[in-house]
């Protein structure tokens, strides 16, 4: 697995894809377990103060027991769409 730098990738318009479907079963690439977690431990941090990730966020946090390609590559995605909406936030 690559490592994932932020300055390579374009922002993201919103925090999970409209058309797409998260599977348990899907045929795909296993992804490191720890990696994971780690990721979605720091969003469900950042959740605190954006709340308008929260379905994202606890939709890929069902998916830590077996975690494929697909389900890193949303997680990702929220990290782009944060990076494209950095000012907001609540007061």
């Amino acid at each position: 697995m690559k490592k994932f730098d932020m300055k390579n990738y374009k922002e993201a318009a919103t925090p999970i894809a409209t058309g797409g479907y998260l599977d348990t079963n899907e045929k795909g690439a296993n992804v490191d377990q720890t990696k994971y977690r780690g990721l979605i431990g720091s969003l469900l941090y950042f959740t605190i103060s954006r709340s308008n990730i929260m379905f994202s966020v606890c939709l890929c946090a069902r998916y830590q027991a077996n975690t494929k390609e697909s389900h890193y590559m949303t997680a990702k995605r929220i990290l782009k769409y944060l990076k494209r909406t950095v000012d907001v936030g609540l007061w």
